[in-house]
């Protein structure tokens, strides 16, 4: 070999070893994390907690909101969200009606901006694209649509929108997956609006469909963007598809076969299962999902997973490469992770404490 040429190797092997380690820093950075609200009403803040590969999580600082709390359960899912390329978290403030803004970075958070959230009791929200809505509970309840800014949130003009009347009981707003759709659940109204997203983001007024099931609360989409709708009132979950005309049953009140307590409910990454996560009986509840929407229980006993007498699941969340459910297990003040197996089935992984009471929604990257 040229003398030059054996000159040159060791710095090709320093450059490529300085490469990797590159890599292996900003594969650290971007592995995941996962994020849950204090909902103090002393001043609300996120918690923060970085995910190792394995799904533990570890313990990365508390950042104020800006706003307060309630100190107590919000009766929704969708309390935080994520941007679509995971740089911005959006966290609610139901003590003082407002919605802040996070730049996500490395070393944590840095809040953007808080803004009145367009009505009282802010409870959940969803973000597609440069449009979020946010899901106020209080009063007679509706929508309010903002335009997402690295400055911050800026209030969408004409884009509030009641739910189906007063007393509703709203737990979620969720876009659906291309956008084209905002779905409202209403707990106490048994029922299911769906809004019609125009230019702008600007939404239409809601189509109000009865559901399937009682109490209709907690609620995903597929791949494929069939509605997943946990029901506490008769503890079961449909599927729908949406359309124009509102949604259509595709499976309807699927049993949990004596869970309690069915509010929440999450997709797998790959749109192949779906979880409830069942408050009164501790346990989580796995169901398969087939192409066409349906579902099957996974487990003929209703239990995927089973955290004991007094957790009190509430929230899930799926990381964001698909392998780890996690959930804020509300009886033990704690985030209980499990793995997701080929099958879908749930291993429990581990189980971080510390959470103050009243702890509410989470989100994962």
């Amino acid at each position: 070999m040229h003398r030059f040429g054996l000159l040159l190797i060791p710095f090709v092997l320093l450059a490529s070893l300085a490469a990797a380690t590159a890599a292996q820093a900003s594969n650290s950075i971007q592995s995941g994390a996962v994020y849950t609200l204090t909902n103090s009403p002393a001043g609300n803040a996120v918690e923060v907690f970085d995910r190792g590969a394995d799904g533990s999580l570890t313990p990365a600082g508390n950042f104020a909101t800006g706003g307060t709390g309630t100190g107590g359960g919000l009766g929704s899912q969708g309390a935080l969200a994520l941007s679509d390329n995971g740089n911005l978290l959006f966290a609610v403030n139901a003590g003082s009606n407002s919605v802040s803004e996070f730049a996500v970075q490395p070393q944590g958070l840095q809040l953007v901006g808080t803004v009145a959230s367009g009505g009282t009791l802010p409870i959940s929200l969803t973000v597609h694209g440069d449009v979020l809505y946010v899901l106020n509970g209080g009063g007679a309840g509706n929508i309010s649509g903002f335009t997402v800014g690295s400055n911050g949130l800026t209030p969408l003009a004409g884009s509030a929108e009641p739910l189906s009347g007063v007393g509703t009981g709203p737990a979620e707003v969720l876009f659906s997956p291309d956008g084209s759709t905002l779905v409202v659940t209403e707990k106490n109204a048994r029922q299911i609006d769906t809004y019609a997203v125009g230019p702008g983001g600007i939404a239409a007024a809601p189509i109000v469909s009865a559901s399937a099931g009682v109490t209709p609360f907690g609620f995903d989409f597929d791949k494929a963007g069939h509605l997943l709708v946990s029901e506490a009132g008769t503890n079961s979950a449909s599927s729908y598809g949406v359309g124009l005309a509102g949604v259509n049953t595709i499976t309807g009140a699927v049993s949990t076969n004596g869970q309690r307590g069915v509010c929440w409910l999450i997709a797998s990454k790959n749109g192949k299962y779906a979880y409830t996560v069942n408050a009164g009986s501790g346990t989580i509840t796995g169901f398969s999902v087939a192409g066409d929407g349906s579902l099957a229980l996974l487990d003929p006993s209703g239990v995927s997973a089973n955290l004991g007498a007094g957790s009190h699941p509430l929230d899930p969340a799926v990381s964001g490469n698909g392998r780890f459910l996690y959930n804020l297990t509300d009886g033990n003040h704690a985030i209980t992770v499990f793995q997701i197996g080929e099958d879908g089935s749930l291993t429990q992984v581990s189980v971080t404490n510390g959470l103050p009471a009243g702890a509410a929604g989470i989100v994962a990257s």
